[in-house]
């Protein structure tokens, strides 16, 4: 039996690189497959404009930065020369011991009896390589992942890029619609294909496009409705993002989908980063796994770095147990909270008396899901792309958050970032978008 036959895709055309000595190269069918990812066509929009007023990229506000934390934090290693020799040195595949067992209890303070064993969490250079690792070790091509629509558009990336399935369901301010999930999964398991539903996908707080939360009732129903169908049809993982989880500036914190069955840590995967909430140069992310999972996924890591970078582990591990990532939240919570609401109110000043524009007010994060009129075309191969680009303001077109099967693209959408900007240009950039709207409005 051929690979093809065993993993039952059809053979691609591969595409060719023009080399140097006039050679052909093929690519692999995984390096076709990954080919015009959007995070670097947005990327090199913003490179070829500098001007522009972003409110695409989704970074952290350099003026918030925890310089003087994290100085402090390797002063504290350098001293220490044992301290300091143990950092520059490799470490286990999993990841530093102490900031395992560190992660298990700061993560889950609010919770103690809920804390995860550490040997069921995996360190990775952010979270993005755990979601990476993780889909390469439970999917195979063909395999199917429900995702919330709208959805973190550089997960449905790696999804394509390993030759899944990403099937959309309908999401609102309260994330996943539980119904629309539910229907879904009966009409695939009509259709014969149960056995290729792996993982249900969502950024359970203030989520990467739209900053919805999943609320508690539909925590509730979706671990139930999970437990349901594991029971009838085998295996389903939920695959649940926490990146944004510590970034709320109102409301209550609400309690993680794995504390919500006495067996969910079975089937519930939890990823979270020190990305958003402290650094993102500093690069550490970390998964937390079903027990079964942890010895394929740390084979699958020694193949590709066998272990992160440990000094970098070994720094975020002084900035918990020093105090200094606790002391940093309120910080970057209060300045994030005060830009959201220039942003919010700028939407308000410019669009407040039109019906059918609509935006999510969230409770955390650092987005703002923008709806515009449905004839308005928000996409590159759309007027207002370029008539916003004209006046200085760049945004992500929402089409890019939705995959191709599943619930309808809606291309009418936009995200929108408050991160990077102060709240000056965050009006400035909201006005100009508002001004290019209009203008094809007018044509």
């Amino acid at each position: 039996m051929s690979i093809n036959e065993q993993v039952e895709v059809e053979p691609t055309k591969f595409e060719s690189l023009q080399c140097a000595d006039d050679e052909l190269y093929e690519f692999s069918r995984r390096a076709h497959l990954a080919k015009g990812q959007p995070i670097g066509k947005l990327m090199a929009q913003a490179l070829k404009f500098p001007d522009l007023i972003s409110l695409a990229a989704g970074f952290v506000d350099n003026a918030t930065l925890p310089c003087e934390e994290t100085r402090e934090c390797l002063r504290s290693i350098c001293d220490d020369p044992a301290l300091l020799r143990r950092a520059l040195q490799y470490d286990a595949t999993a990841g530093n011991a102490g900031l395992r067992q560190t992660l298990a209890e700061w993560c889950h303070h609010a919770q103690p009896e809920t804390a995860p064993d550490p040997d069921r969490i995996i360190l990775t250079s952010g979270s993005n390589q755990f979601l990476h690792l993780l889909a390469e070790a439970i999917l195979n091509p063909g395999d199917i992942v429900l995702v919330a629509a709208p959805t973190y558009f550089v997960f449905l990336g790696t999804l394509k890029g390993i030759d899944a399935q990403a099937i959309g369901v309908a999401a609102d301010e309260d994330g996943i619609q539980i119904e629309a999930l539910q229907e879904q999964l009966e009409q695939l398991s009509a259709a014969g294909q149960a056995g290729r539903v792996k993982a249900i996908y969502l950024v359970t707080d203030f989520d990467n496009p739209a900053g919805s939360t999943l609320s508690l009732e539909r925590r509730h129903q979706l671990v139930e409705l999970v437990a349901a169908w594991r029971k009838r049809y085998g295996p389903l993982l939920i695959i649940s993002d926490n990146a944004y989880q510590l970034l709320r500036y109102s409301g209550q914190p609400l309690p993680s989908l794995s504390s919500l069955a006495a067996d969910a840590s079975d089937y519930v995967i939890e990823s979270g980063t020190f990305s958003k909430s402290f650094s993102p140069g500093i690069r550490v992310g970390w998964g937390i796994v079903p027990q079964y999972l942890v010895e394929r996924l740390l084979d699958m890591k020694s193949n590709v770095d066998f272990g992160s970078p440990h000094f970098s582990q070994v720094l975020m591990q002084q900035a918990i147990t020093s105090g200094a990532v606790d002391h940093h939240l309120p910080r970057i919570r209060a300045a994030y909270h005060n830009k959201l609401q220039a942003m919010l109110s700028a939407l308000h000043a410019e669009f407040g008396q039109q019906s059918d524009v609509h935006w999510r007010e969230p409770a955390g994060g650092l987005y703002v899901w923008l709806t515009l009129p449905e004839h308005i075309d928000t996409s590159e191969s759309g007027a207002l792309w370029q008539s916003a680009i004209e006046r200085g303001v760049l945004y992500v077109p929402g089409h890019y958050c939705y995959p191709d099967q599943g619930v309808g693209v809606a291309k009418n959408t936009i995200r929108l970032s408050f991160g990077v900007q102060n709240a000056e240009r965050i009006q400035d950039g909201v006005a100009r978008l508002a001004s290019a709207i209009r203008h094809i409005e007018s044509l």
